[in-house]
Formats: C-alpha cells, structure tokens, sequence
C-alpha cells in the first residue's frame, strides 16, 4: 500500500479509499490542482462551488465525454487535498446510496497522473447521454445541488 492511501485512510469519516478519477477535456500535468469556481459542464449558468470525482474510471470517463469543448476527453487519477461528501446530485436522489462512488470537495483535487485505458463509448451511445442531458436542462429535475 502507497503512503497516499494511509493518508486518506487516517482522514475521520472516510467514504471511500479511492483510487479516485476526475474526467475532463483540460490538458493538465501531474502536480496541477482542479479546484472549484468554473461553470458547470451539465448546467453552463451554474458556476460550481465544488469539484467532482468518481472512484469509478468509466464514470470519469463519460464525465470527459460529455464536458464541453472540442478538446480530446481525458480522465486523470486524483487525489483529494480535503475532506470530501457524497455528490447529492447522485447519492439516494436518483440511486439509493452511491453506486457510481461519485464525490465531491470544496478543496481542489491534485492530479497524480492521467489514465488512459478507460472504456469509450460508441458515437451512438454518446449522443443518447447528450439527449438525456438536454432533456434535464429543461426540467427542474435536473436541478445542480452546488
């Protein structure tokens, strides 16, 4: 075991050991941090007061699929620099407990590396996530929990 997962381990409360991913369209460097305060890929008007992670990479993986912009997806290995929550978004609003190991922090995210042998999604596959996303933006059921 790697000195990084004793120290979350020690952090009271812990939800989940990680690894943890982060899924996005930025090219960053091991060392960056991602941090809070930049709009929303699901809801452009909605500026984040969180940053978001998963313990699942093909989660990260779509998150990166379906983030704006016409970059390249990517998905980078995390690692909380704070405590950290279920993301409400998720957690037992549309799944009963935290299947998809979703989280968020109002403390950045340091980037540990990138991950490149994540699960694409067919082209097919891709647009039918947009189409339920769309859908959301235009009902109050899409609501963010920032």
């Amino acid at each position: 075991m790697d000195d990084r997962r004793d120290d979350v381990a020690d952090v009271p409360d812990v939800l989940d050991a990680g690894p943890f991913f982060h899924g996005t369209k930025a090219d960053l460097r091991t060392g960056d941090l991602l941090t809070a305060g930049f709009r929303s890929n699901y809801r452009p008007d909605v500026t984040m007061n969180h940053v978001y992670f998963t313990a699942l990479v093909d989660g990260a993986g779509l998150a990166a699929e379906l983030a704006p912009g016409p970059a390249e997806p990517r998905v980078y290995a995390v690692e909380p620099t704070g405590p950290f929550e279920n993301d409400p978004n998720v957690t037992d609003k549309k799944f009963p407990g935290n299947p998809t190991r979703s989280y968020r922090s109002r403390d950045p995210l340091r980037i540990v590396g990138e991950v490149t042998d994540w699960t694409r999604l067919a082209p097919e596959a891709l647009q039918a996530w947009r189409d339920r996303l769309a859908e959301l933006r235009d009902d109050e059921r899409g609501e963010i929990i920032n």
